[in-house]
């Protein structure tokens, strides 16, 4: 099921995901390019994890991404996972590597208002992260065998590569370099300011949230309750409560429980389980989009911020 036009991927599987730690500012790495993905409207976010996975999935739990395994000793075997994953689930994939976290929101906003199947951002002249793929491209990008990996794949696809100038010198920073991050994160905090949106849908109490729209994405794309929350570092239990919560409060089933299998039977969506998915999620992109408007001018543009 395509959720939407943008999904996002970050690459924290191969030996370099072990500096997802490394620290920018309070955070780390990896959190600040998680909270740069959302404040771009960006859903899913794909984690391609590894080394430090478990500690990964417990600073993250609460974030709403989506964690996925990979063995790979090579970032192109974990980025073909990760894009395999994300083909038919949206439009284009915001890929960066965890190695390159000083991006700012805005860069990615021009880039999905750029047309095209290979989107690039470019400061002075030398081409950054993130890059922008359409889901067009991604079975030629997924069966290249060259050298390279990722960078060797799109050198063969130059003629459907765009080139977007930005004044971002943060799409150039790389976590290998601490003296970099150091340089770019007064900057990149001031970037990353931005109103807080959380959607949720109450009456006493609340009933649904971006957790909850998480799992029933995940619920649609696995069919396996159990799967779905390993995916998000979510218990069975909660997850049930959380369904079951939800289905009360709309009165009507949001999910069908399907017995047997050797997997112990299914959980999908039901028709208006899925309905309402996309409904809350276009919601929800739209809402955001008039915060970060209406942010911007009415705070950032005077100088109140």
């Amino acid at each position: 099921m395509q959720i939407s036009q943008t999904a996002g991927l970050i690459e924290a599987a191969s030996p370099n995901g072990a500096l997802s730690q490394r620290q920018a500012g309070s955070i780390t790495i990896l959190k600040r390019i998680v909270l740069t993905l959302q404040q771009a409207g960006v859903f899913p976010i794909v984690v391609l994890t590894g080394a430090e996975e478990e500690l990964v999935r417990y600073q993250l739990s609460d974030y709403g991404v989506i964690f996925l395994h990979s063995e790979a000793q090579e970032p192109m075997d974990a980025v073909r996972t990760g894009l395999t994953y994300l083909a038919d689930k949206c439009g284009r994939v915001a890929y960066t590597p965890v190695t390159a976290p000083m991006f700012v929101p805005e860069t990615l906003l021009r880039l999905r208002e750029t047309p095209g199947d290979i989107v690039t951002p470019v400061y002075q002249g030398r081409g950054g992260h993130p890059v922008l793929l359409s889901a067009a491209v991604i079975p030629e990008i997924c069966a290249w065998q060259g050298e390279g990996g990722l960078r060797g794949a799109l050198r063969t696809m130059e003629e459907r590569r765009v080139r977007v100038n930005v004044e971002d010198e943060g799409i150039l920073a790389s976590a290998h370099d601490q003296g970099q991050l150091d340089a770019q994160l007064s900057r990149h905090n001031r970037a990353i300011l931005h109103p807080y949106i959380q959607i949720r849908f109450e009456r006493e109490d609340p009933f649904f949230n971006d957790r909850l729209k998480l799992l029933l994405f995940l619920l649609s794309d696995t069919e396996n309750l159990r799967h779905a929350c390993d995916q998000m570092a979510l218990s069975v239990s909660k997850a049930w409560n959380m369904i079951n919560h939800l289905e009360e409060e709309l009165g009507y089933p949001v999910v069908e429980r399907r017995r047997g299998g050797k997997n112990g039977g299914q959980t999908v969506l039901t028709d208006a389980g899925r309905d309402f998915l996309l409904a809350a999620q276009r919601y929800e992109e739209a809402v955001i989009r008039f915060a970060q408007q209406r942010f911007r001018s009415d705070f950032l543009e005077r100088g109140m911020i």
